[in-house]
């Protein structure tokens, strides 16, 4: 710390610059009504169109306050009022930010450091994938470096029918399903499945308990463990797992493994804005969620891999 001499020649201390950036010491930054903001815009995204008392209370404020921060979201394009049915919901504004935020690989980024978390904690590579249409799309991996590994790259597209990807299937809308279940299905390896029937039926084992764990279906001598991310809404925006050769991945090893597995998803999850509890996936019209899911670690008691780990 420098010093200098004050008029009456005593010397003083000069005062220390603050950090460049701050850091876990560092004050709170947070801006009162910026919290308040996204706090009703999440309550929006999860409940809307909703009437202005229902979004108050679930984001924690007075109407007064909500009501003056949806004007001024309205005034940008942001949220939209139904004044006939006394509804808000989420202005078109928000499709643009989205695409952006897809443009800018922000849930990749977000997602890195669970992964690399899950790779360090199991020694396995970790892979996060979206659907894409009627495809699957790997946007981020972990890799590990074992002496045997099971190899893939950002950008692969894969089929929704096999392998971990049966998780987005799950989780897609009901059309997506039937248009693709009604298609020729591609075998992998032998122990790929391609009944409709069975796909269908293990469709709902999956929404049920939460996870997938399958063998050898897309790559042979390969077992993956998966489980869904959720975003605010609530929706599966992504299949989060990892993957392993079977000589690693032996009973009961992938049973070991699995609230790992499932532990970091939920995190993902919550750092997407999802709420730790059962929900109903809103995408399928006929048949909601069973899932219960849980944000800190376990998993249902009664839940059991399926596939040859049964």
């Amino acid at each position: 710390m420098g010093t200098a001499k004050g008029s009456n020649g005593t010397t003083k201390s000069k005062p220390k610059a603050p950090p460049p950036f701050p850091d876990s010491a560092s004050p709170d930054y947070n801006i009162a009504a910026v919290d308040r903001t996204l706090d009703l815009l999440e309550a929006l995204s999860r409940l809307g169109p909703a009437s202005l008392a229902a979004l108050a209370e679930s984001a924690g404020c007075t109407r007064t306050a909500a009501f003056r921060l949806l004007r001024t979201l309205k005034s940008r394009g942001f949220t939209i009022q139904d004044e006939a049915r006394g509804l808000w919901r989420l202005g078109a504004r928000w499709s643009a930010l989205g695409r952006a935020a897809a443009d800018q690989g922000a849930l990749a980024a977000t997602a890195m450091p669970f992964m690399t978390a899950l790779g360090k904690a199991t020694g396995e590579n970790v892979y996060l994938r979206v659907r894409d249409g009627m495809e699957s799309e790997t946007v981020a991996i972990y890799q590990t470096d074992p002496t045997i590994r099971v190899y893939s790259e950002v950008g692969k597209r894969g089929a929704l029918h096999a392998g971990s990807s049966r998780v987005l299937l799950a989780f897609a809308p009901e059309a997506v399903q039937t248009q693709l279940l009604a298609q020729r299905l591609n075998r992998f390896t032998p122990a790929t499945r391609i009944d409709a029937t069975w796909i269908a039926a293990d469709l709902q084992r999956i929404r049920a308990r939460g996870y997938l764990i399958t063998s050898d279906e897309v790559v042979a001598g390969a077992v993956g463990i998966a489980a869904p991310v959720r975003d605010a809404s609530g929706a599966v925006v992504a299949v989060l797992h990892i993957s392993s050769p079977s000589m690693r991945m032996r009973p009961p090893r992938p049973r070991a493994v699995l609230p790992q597995v499932m532990d970091a998803a939920a995190k993902l999850s919550m750092e997407l804005g999802a709420v730790g509890k059962p929900i109903q996936d809103a995408l399928l019209r006929d048949e909601p969620s069973t899932a219960k899911w849980a944000m800190g670690s376990g998993i249902v008691s009664h839940a059991r891999p399926h596939t040859i780990f049964r």
